[in-house]
């Protein structure tokens, strides 16, 4: 399984035989021009919408239309991605204020990916249940949107997966307030600067202890 950062919170999946899975497409030059990413020119079998708003839900701007597209949190199977939601919100008060949210957890190739969108608040025991075990997950951690880098560690050690890609920080090309992987990254020793846009997983050459890779993005 090959994983690539697109940018933000979109990353491209892509299995051993070519099937291809996009996450949470962001809509280019939206929020006038403070998403400063490339257009996605990938063509994607399916994609996953963790929640409407542009910086995550920007299909009708990819230049390769996908044939399906993954809003709903009910179980689904897409091109041999099984693809299953958690609703949550996108702030610490039922989504008053910014919304509802889905995490999406995807198994294919005998892993479990979870992507957590733009997740707001703290899990509770219930939704750390749901999710089972996980392999990789892809985790906001810029804060003022979404839960900070304090609140995502504290739900990495929960969850406690094998690979933590963390996403939806600040870059060079994102005019958004919020925070650097810096901070998520002070006091952990297992951080792998991949020094690339992608990582490649397999069930046999996960790591044993949770591992954070940190890509530069592709867009």
């Amino acid at each position: 399984m090959k994983i690539e950062w697109l940018g933000h919170s979109s990353f491209l999946l892509e299995t051993s035989d070519g099937r291809k899975l996009i996450t949470d497409p962001y809509d280019s030059g939206s929020y006038d021009g403070a998403v400063g990413y490339e257009e996605i020119d990938v063509a994607a079998d399916v994609v996953t919408v963790s929640h409407g708003h542009p910086d995550h839900d920007g299909v009708d701007g990819m230049i390769y239309a996908p044939a399906n597209v993954v809003r709903n949190p009910e179980p689904t199977e897409a091109v041999g991605f099984a693809i299953e939601g958690i609703r949550t919100f996108h702030d610490e008060h039922g989504g008053s204020e910014r919304g509802n949210n889905v995490m999406f957890v995807i198994e294919v190739e005998g892993l479990r990916i979870c992507h957590m969108g733009d997740l707001g608040h703290l899990l509770s025991e219930a939704d750390i249940q749901k999710l089972g075990q996980i392999d990789v997950l892809l985790i906001p951690v810029g804060g003022h949107f979404t839960i900070d880098a304090a609140q995502a560690s504290e739900i990495v050690n929960r969850i406690n997966p094998r690979v933590v890609i963390p996403m939806h920080y600040k870059t060079a090309v994102l005019g958004f307030p919020i925070a650097k992987v810096d901070d998520f990254l002070v006091g952990k020793s297992n951080v792998v600067m991949a020094n690339s846009t992608y990582t490649e997983i397999a069930v046999d050459t996960l790591p044993a202890q949770t591992e954070i890779r940190v890509l530069d993005h592709a867009k």
